[in-house]
């Protein structure tokens, strides 16, 4: 026993303990190691890396697979990540989405530091353990990956316009209290950012058990030009959505505790809803009229000669 384990077991305290997946090749990490609180702030400063531009960033300590290294072999596959889960969690969407669209590069972005580093492990022990099977095989886990960053603020860093095929919104931040409802991860303004990243008929996925929030992501949605609800109906055979509902961390929770499950899916139309053709603004006074509405009367006068 370590002089550090001593002191906490004098203390009354558990030893503590560290996660050795590292060492285990193939080994999934354990999920008691990398606990985090549930949510975090994302107007915070939290020193994150990214891109000027989405040309700038090397994909390939992502997916080696897809994008070698310089200086090692192998060949590029020329793929771009289409689909992003905001805000991933312990990455069960995507291992779930993995095998289902196995040649589809899929991005988690994740903003706690412990979630992320658990994720990022995990992906590596599922290729590890699956390192015979090729590149765009079913589960070879070579499509999937995960990435520290806030995406409220720097998507568009990193995706360029009309690259992803599928956004996801799953169990975020109700964000309760009013002052905090900017934190929001569909707002308005930010919905005009999915829609420069998402392709027109790409896919935005919601799902929530509060159903305030539901009800405020559909609101933000539908008055959105560039957002059409696809009916229930219509989801039926859509091989996403039985993974969105029961595939996460908090929707296995959800179920357990044997509560509801909220779920929105939009369609991010090519042109905006019917609004008119805008031809100009209005003036605020027509010519030879004043703001009542009459003409002027030097005007009509020179009309009678």
């Amino acid at each position: 026993m370590s002089a550090a384990d001593a002191i906490t077991k004098l203390q009354g305290k558990r030893p503590l303990e560290e996660d050795t997946s590292e060492l285990t090749p193939g080994k999934l990490p354990q999920k008691k190691y990398f606990r985090q609180r549930a949510h975090a702030n994302p107007f915070s400063d939290h020193q994150l890396d990214y891109p000027v531009q989405p040309s700038d960033y090397d994909w390939s300590k992502h997916y080696p697979a897809h994008f070698p290294a310089a200086g090692t072999n192998g060949e590029a596959s020329g793929k771009e990540v289409e689909f992003a889960d905001i805000g991933c969690g312990y990455g069960g969407l995507l291992i779930a989405l993995s095998p289902l669209f196995p040649s589809t590069l899929m991005l988690g972005m994740e903003i706690r530091v412990k979630v992320e580093e658990y994720v990022e492990k995990r992906i590596q022990a599922l290729r590890s353990q699956n390192d015979s099977k090729g590149r765009d095989e079913a589960e070879s886990y070579q499509n999937i990956s995960v990435s520290r960053m806030n995406a409220m603020k720097f998507m568009p860093n990193f995706f360029k316009k009309g690259q992803l095929s599928k956004l996801f919104f799953l169990f975020p931040d109700p964000h309760f209290k009013k002052k905090k409802h900017k934190a929001r991860i569909v707002t308005s303004t930010l919905l005009a950012e999915y829609a420069y990243v998402l392709r027109p008929n790409g896919i935005l996925y919601t799902v929530t058990d509060v159903r305030d929030l539901h009800l405020w992501m559909v609101k933000h949605l539908d008055e959105h030009p560039l957002f059409e609800r696809i009916p229930e109906e219509d989801l039926r055979d859509d091989p996403c959505v039985p993974c969105v509902m029961g595939e996460t961390e908090e929707g296995k929770k959800v179920e357990r505790n044997k509560g509801d499950k909220f779920l929105a899916v939009y369609r991010r139309l090519e042109k905006g809803k019917e609004l008119g053709e805008w031809k100009g603004f209005k003036p605020i006074f027509e010519v030879g009229k004043d703001k009542d509405g009459e003409g002027d009367g030097e005007e009509e006068e020179a009309g009678d000669d």
